[in-house]
């Protein structure tokens, strides 16, 4: 998927494992009582598979991967959730022979919430850490307009293992506001599951009357060199076309840049018609620079070894509800080497009721 991101290691702490065990206690007894099974949500089993090819500057890597999301529901207040991700990244070797690499296996998040009101869930667990956008709402291969990840994805979104308050309310008749804060302690050193010590927190407010949201983040390391994050995130979908605006800023020690990104369903067009429905245009511009980190570390996090400029085009094109081909092409402008990027393939999203269905 492009970049990659390498967490830090950490201990679970005794408070951690007391919370979360609590709260697991407490929604079992919960779901006990609940009303009768007719009425009760069901699990869900969800997701996507994807397969792409990336050419980095004359190097071809064909990354394939599975990403399933489990939802349990406990009730009508408390809900299971979790991702894991298997992705294999495939290379041909220098002597020739077929592709081989590594198969990474992670699990992405895996958290109890328990749902206060409207306005507040109280999670627990492993979770999304949520700085900027991207993370959290578009990293799925089947949500995300274009496959490479933006070059700023790696800064201050690694997983956290810890507790996190979110929700939203209305501010007055043309502003609602959301937001979430949490804080991740230190664990047990797994490689799949690492973390770090941080808190921080999201605020963004939406105009649903122009469907258009700002906010920012912030977050501070707790472990090591503490040092403060911040960044921006913007998202516009305006009612009289079928586009698609968002962008993010991030600013840290690992780094600093931006991404701007674009996509247009060619619905409105009226030759071929039905093909241009099924087809979407998309186009990024983004901007690195690098950070206070040694650059071996900056290399192990995925990312750029210098600063780096890029542009992209692409084109999804959808073949039915949940299946999408996509390719793309990028040129990146960087002092270590200017180089080009082409992308193409496939993503398919997946949608499995563990229980019968038709109960409400």
């Amino acid at each position: 998927m492009g970049q990659k991101t390498r967490f830090v290691p950490l201990r679970w702490t005794a408070l951690s494992c007391a919370v979360c065990a609590c709260f697991l206690f407490l929604s079992l007894e919960h779901a006990n009582a609940q009303a009768p099974e007719a009425d009760k949500p069901i699990p869900i089993l969800s997701g996507s598979i994807g397969t792409f090819s990336f050419v980095t500057g004359g190097q071809n890597v064909i990354d394939t991967q599975i990403n399933p999301v489990l939802l349990v529901p406990l009730g009508d207040h408390w809900l299971i959730e979790s991702r894991a991700e298997f992705e294999g990244e495939f290379q041909r070797p220098p002597d020739g022979g077929p592709y081989q690499g590594p198969v990474d296996k992670h699990l992405d998040y895996a958290q109890l919430d328990y749902i206060v009101n409207p306005y507040l869930t109280v999670t627990a667990g492993r979770f999304l850490t949520p700085f900027g956008i991207f993370n959290e709402r578009l990293y799925p291969v089947w949500i995300r307009f274009l496959q490479p990840d933006p070059l700023t994805l790696p800064i201050n979104t690694a997983p956290s293992d810890g507790a996190m308050l979110r929700g939203g309310f209305t501010v007055n008749a043309h502003a609602n506001m959301n937001y979430a804060a949490y804080v991740s302690a230190t664990s047990i050193g797994i490689e799949s599951v690492d973390s770090e010590r941080h808190a921080g927190g999201r605020m963004g407010l939406f105009f649903p009357g122009i469907r258009l949201e700002v906010g920012g983040s912030f977050q501070r390391t707790l472990q090591d060199d503490r040092k403060n994050a911040f960044g921006f995130h913007a998202s516009w979908q305006p009612t009289k076309l079928p586009l698609s605006v968002r962008s993010e800023m991030a600013r840290s020690y690992e780094g600093s840049g931006y991404w701007a990104e674009g996509a247009y369903q060619l619905s409105q067009m009226h030759f071929w018609q039905k093909a241009m429905r099924h087809t979407q245009l998309v186009g990024r511009a983004q901007q690195f620079f690098v950070g206070e980190i040694d650059p071996d570390l900056a290399d192990d996090l995925g990312l750029p070894p210098a600063n780096t400029r890029m542009g992209e085009f692409g084109v999804n094109y959808f073949l039915h509800d949940g299946l999408k081909a996509t390719a793309s092409y990028g040129r990146g402008f960087s002092s270590a080497g200017n180089f080009n990027q082409w992308s193409y393939g496939i993503a398919y999203r997946f949608l499995i009721p563990l229980g019968p269905t038709g109960a409400r």
